[in-house]
């Protein structure tokens, strides 16, 4: 299972979203910090998600954050969070 899988996965299980968009950014960041030779280290995830309502964009983040605790202690350098409830 690749990374981006993987955060499909733990993000599905996790806050059960109406939309979710995981994209690999790591092309864009070769020869930074972090990057690595296979690529896999940059993210953004798009997530729509009632989880989020009524939470701030800190808790929001906290809670996708905490759905990816293990890949963000391993293969995930970098990850940009775009988190909305429905209707936003």
């Amino acid at each position: 299972m690749t990374v981006r899988e993987t955060i499909e996965t733990r993000l599905r299980e996790a806050l059960g979203p109406e939309l979710l968009h995981v994209s690999d950014d790591s092309h864009l960041h070769a020869g930074h910090a972090g990057a690595r030779p296979g690529g896999e280290s940059h993210f953004t995830v798009d997530i729509v998600s009632g989880r989020f309502a009524g939470l701030s964009r800190i808790d929001r983040h906290r809670l996708v954050n905490a759905a990816l605790a293990g890949e963000l202690a391993g293969p995930i350098h970098a990850l940009v969070i775009k988190a909305r409830a429905p209707g936003e």
